[in-house]
This record gives C-alpha cells, structure tokens and sequence, in this order.
C-alpha cells in the first residue's frame, strides 16, 4: 500500500512519528516531502517544492494532506501568514489541480484556527505578547454575550482588524474546500480545532461548518496519523474491533485540558475517524486500556496536579491490547508507567501494541490509534525492529523526558540531556526486552523544551 503523506510542519511527532508507524508494517509504503521543504516554527513551508512533490507522486493507494500546509505553509503560519484571502485562493486553486490528477482516496485536514488564552506569541502573531488574553476574553464575551463585548475598545483597532480579518480569510477558505468536498475531491475532510473553550469565534465557526455539512473534530496534531489510520483500514481491509476500557471509569464523563468533549467522547470519536467499530469485550478484537483521571487532567510542566494511578493493573494479555495514558497533559504518569514496569512480562507480549502519554488526550489516542492499527494489521509479519524503536520512543519521549527530565532542564541543552537520559535508556532495555540497544541521539529541533527529537544509530 502506498501512501502521500503531507505533513503538518516538520516537528517530530508530525514528521518521523508517521514514519515509525508505518515502517512496523511491510505493507505500507510511506512517502513524504523532503523534511526542509516544511515549515516550522519560524518559517513557512515551501509551496513551490511542496506542489512539486504532489504532481510527482504516482501509483498511490491513498493521499493524506495538511491543507494548512498547502495553503499557508504550515498549521502555525496559518496564524500568522500574511498573504491575503485572493492570494490564498490563487494558491489552493494550483492545488486542486494537482488533486484532480490522482486517482487515489485523498483523506485531508485544514484547522479552525484557534485562540490561545494567553499572551504568549510563541506560536501566534507578534502582538499576542501583549493582546493575546484580551482578543480571548473578547472573543468568549462576543460569542456568549450574542453581541460585541465592550473589551474591543481596550483593543487597539489596528490589531483588532487584523486578526479579525485573519480569521474571516481562514474561515472563507475552510469554505472553498467544503465545497470541494461536495463535489467529490476529497474522500474524508476533517476541520480540527484545539484549544478549545465553551465560547469563542473558533466555537461558532465549527458550529457553522457543521450546519453547512462539515466535519468538525477536537484535536489538531494528530488528525494526519488519525486520517492515515482511515486509509490504512480502508485500503487493508483490517476494519477493527475494539473495546476501550477506562481505568477510572467514574471519570470518563470528564474533560481534558485543551479540549471541549469527555475523554470517552474523545476515545470513542478517535476510534471512529480510524474506522474501528466500538464493541463489548468478548467480540474484540483489540483492547485499548485509557489510564484517564478520576477529577481533572493533571499537567507536570504546568504544575497542575491531580490524582496518580493508585491500583494494580494487568492486561488480559491473551488478547492485542494497546495503552493510552492520558491522566496528565504532556506527559505520562510515573506511577502508572512504575506498575507496568513490575510486570515484566506486560511490555514484552506479542500483544502489546503501543502506548502514548503525548501532549492532549487527543494527540495521545490519534496516535496511539494509528500504532496499534499497523501492528495489527501486519499480524506475524510485523517489522520487530522497528516496533522497537517506537516503543522506546513513546517511553523515552512520553515518560522518560517529558514526565521527569524535563522539569530539571532550564534550556535546551542535548548534551545535558542525553547524559540525564542512560538510566532511563537502561531501564527500557530490559522491560522492553530489547536484545540489542541501539544508540540514541537526542536534539531540540525547534530550539524549545517543548518537543525532542530521538534518533537512533
């Protein structure tokens, strides 16, 4: 099977994570854009080299596509991009094009674009350092209140109209793909949103979508590996089976941070996208344990705290089961990685398919999800190797860095790090039951903490 692959921007859960997925089944073939052609934190992808990339691709099963990227360089420059709603349509319209040559399903995403509730500009326009929090508290106000909230007058005009105009011109174009839906081009079209409150412009404009027949679904960095789960189980014909058990079930009614729906809501939504059918235990095929939260989803970085796994846990492992820790926001939760590690014989089963403690509880689920459908599909003929490295990578990322090493650095230091990491590296080896050790080499791709690369020699 061979699948185009258009990536968000070139972080590595958007990048190399599709690629560890994917090499754990012979039978799929992954092909991307040159990683330099992306965009990241501070430039736009390159188009040109992009739509390059699209009219070369032949022979494909399916086509997976960052709309975002295609239209304005990325999901971050999205916010930011400065080109206007004429420029983006002339670009777009080159695409579809490009599009209407493939004779493949094409599975795409485009964003609603968010408000973050902060004046960070890390990731948004230059002017949310300072306005950020207020452009929130007016949007929340204007859409509860059902008229403009008087906090536009603390507003400078000039930075209102700008980032007002920035939204209609993403919302307009969210439009033109709707239609393009309509008409046939794409297979499965998903508008994500992220960092969502109960009220606010984004709220309304999904809402909008919706009545006009579109598909709306929380989360954002994931959906790629979510739509490749689609195609995967579309084109392999390996539709699944699957019963998603909650370890506090009391708590599945409740919301995870950055997001507006329950954790089963999401669990269940994920499962869906991916094209798996939600079933009681005795008819599964695959088990996904969710270690979810009894009150509110804690965060380390954050200093949020909540309520650590407390229990026993002992997967019925005569059946593919696979594990999503989302108890805390980025990042796994020490106690309940401590009671897999008692159980030596857990991580090593041939029905372990995966686990992930990555950022939201959708991010975690959408990739999880996606792990456990190319194992599963692959049966014996799993690559051993490569399912290797993606476990260490979930573990070393998820619980190693961002559960623990994580709180102790106060800058980007690779070095620092990888001596900070040979325990951690030590201790995976032996409950993994990995033979040979490969060498891991550790790096801050975007110059942040936020995110590490892991690459092994």
């Amino acid at each position: 099977m061979r699948i185009g692959f258009l990536p968000i921007d070139d972080r590595p859960v958007c990048y190399t994570l599709p690629e560890l997925i994917t090499q754990c089944n012979s039978d799929i073939e992954i092909l991307m854009p040159d990683r330099n052609s992306l965009g990241n934190l501070t430039k736009y992808a390159d188009t040109e080299r992009i739509f390059e990339w699209l009219r070369g691709l032949e022979n494909l099963d399916a086509l997976i596509l960052s709309l975002d990227t295609a239209a304005y360089g990325g999901l971050i420059s999205s916010r930011r991009c400065p080109e206007t709603f004429e420029q983006i349509k002339e670009k777009i319209l080159k695409l579809k094009e490009i599009l209407k040559e493939k004779s493949c399903k094409i599975y795409a995403f485009s964003s609603v674009m968010r408000i973050s509730n902060n004046n960070v500009n890390e990731e948004e326009k230059p002017y949310w350092d300072r306005w950020g929090k207020k452009i929130f508290d007016y949007s929340y106000q204007t859409h509860k209140l059902g008229c403009e909230s008087c906090i536009h007058n603390v507003i400078p005009t000039d930075i209102l109209e700008d980032y007002l105009n920035t939204r209609k011109r993403n919302f307009e174009i969210n439009k033109i793909y709707l239609e393009w839906q309509k008409e046939g081009l794409f297979d499965t079209l998903i508008f994500s949103k992220d960092d969502c409150a109960e009220y606010g412009f984004n709220v309304q404009e999904a809402k909008f979508l919706q009545d006009l027949g579109g598909f709306v679904k929380t989360g954002a960095d994931e959906i790629p590996m979510s739509l490749l789960s689609r195609a995967i189980t579309d084109n392999l014909d390996c539709g699944l089976k699957v019963t998603p058990i909650f370890l506090e079930p009391e708590g599945k009614n409740l919301i995870s941070n950055y997001e507006d729906i329950s954790i089963e809501k999401s669990v269940k939504g994920q499962l869906e996208l991916a094209g798996c059918e939600i079933v009681e235990e005795k008819e599964a095929d695959i088990i996904l344990y969710v270690n979810n939260f009894k009150t509110r989803q804690g965060e380390i970085v954050m200093k949020v705290p909540t309520e650590s796994f407390s229990e026993s846990f002992t997967p019925a492992l005569d059946k593919p089961f696979a594990l999503a820790d989302v108890r805390f926001a980025n990042g796994s939760d020490n106690s309940f990685v401590k009671e897999l590690f008692k159980n030596s014989e857990i991580l090593k089963s041939e029905n372990f398919l995966g686990y992930s403690a990555w950022n939201t509880s959708a991010n975690s689920l959408g990739s999880l999800i996606c792990a456990m459908i190319c194992r599963y599909c692959a049966k014996k003929n799993y690559n051993k190797k490569a399912v290797e490295k993606l476990n260490l990578t979930r573990f070393l990322d998820d619980w190693a860095y961002q559960a623990n090493i994580r709180q102790e650095l106060s800058a980007p230091d690779s070095e620092e790090l990888a001596k900070k990491m040979k325990i951690y590296e030590n201790m995976l080896k032996d409950v993994l039951g990995i033979e040979n050790m490969p060498e891991v080499k550790y790096s801050f791709p975007w110059k942040r903490l936020f995110e590490v690369e892991i690459e092994f020699n």
